[in-house]
């Protein structure tokens, strides 16, 4: 890593905190959610750097893969989860956390095990230690009377336009022993008072770039140029595409799926339909030191 990309880490890591303030004050009971997310992710451009992925708003039994379309009407409400991502030239940070936009004592415990464990892995990572290391401790600080983890979501390494690379860091103790190298990690535990494991719902509207191979038609073929130099392999959405190409590229979208170029990703809800909380942060770890970058 050059000393330029420790800098572009570190900025990122400061608008993701500063547009994670912001969040906080506009997510209000009632608020649109295609308005909340469009004034963050224009936050992020404000301050410097370009969104990471578009904005998660998943409420309640979503635990993830929520971001709205651009015709969408839900209104803020219940266990609201923000999940949001800064790259500055292809470096992440990766931050959320969860409202309880309800007054409720259950979502408001939700939320807490959730924060609890996030800071209880902040105190637990270093250079070297083993990922499930990190997954006993957050497992040990969520499991509590009826609050679980969900097992099979699980923060992860993160490389330059790769949100997600490598190693993982479970929120359970998965026993894989893989020792933690320099880098930067994001560690986000998911509290649930149902099931503990998610499963694929309807699809998001969220995508990412998987393949550069041909098409046939002309107008596919731009709008997949476009996507590669806009987004590289970072996730993207049809929201985006819709503000910037107009509908057509909905379409257009459809053929490049079929056609292996984009993956789409699936809506993930909680097995048993409990709530879900999340609370996520970025650390950028070296053998000297660990760094919270979107703290």
């Amino acid at each position: 890593m050059e000393p330029t990309d420790k800098e572009k880490i570190l900025k990122a890591g400061k608008i993701a905190s500063e547009t994670k303030k912001y969040a906080k004050a506009i997510a209000k009971k009632g608020v649109p959610l295609l308005e909340i997310a469009e004034k963050i992710e224009a936050k992020i451009e404000e301050l410097g750097g370009k969104p990471a992925f578009p904005v998660n708003l998943s409420i309640n039994d979503i635990a993830a893969h929520y971001t709205p379309a651009h015709d969408d009407k839900t209104l803020a409400n219940g266990l609201l989860k923000v999940d949001l991502g800064v790259h500055v030239d292809g470096w992440i940070a990766d931050t959320a956390f969860s409202l309880d936009l309800e007054n409720n004592e259950e979502n408001k415990r939700l939320i807490l095990s959730s924060e609890s464990a996030l800071q209880i892995a902040s105190k637990t990572i270093k250079f070297g230690i083993k990922n499930n290391e990190i997954g006993k401790r957050v497992e040990e600080a969520i499991s509590s009377g009826e609050i679980s983890p969900i097992i099979n979501l699980s923060g992860h390494g993160i490389d330059k336009y790769e949100l997600h690379s490598g190693i993982t860091i479970p929120n359970i103790d998965n026993g894989q022993e893989i020792p933690l190298k320099e880098g930067l990690y994001a560690i986000e535990p998911f509290t649930t008072n149902g099931a503990g494991k998610v499963y694929d719902g309807k699809d998001s509207g969220i995508y990412e770039m998987v393949s550069e191979r041909n098409i046939r038609s002309q107008g596919a073929r731009e709008v997949l140029d476009f996507i590669i130099k806009e987004y590289s392999t970072l996730p993207f959405c049809s929201r985006w595409l819709h503000k910037k190409l107009g509908a057509k590229s909905l379409l257009v979208l459809k053929q490049l799926e079929a056609n292996g170029n984009l993956h789409q990703f699936a809506l993930l809800m909680e097995a048993g339909h409990g709530k879900v909380a999340q609370a996520e942060n970025t650390f950028l770890v070296t053998n000297k030191e660990v760094i919270v970058t979107s703290e």
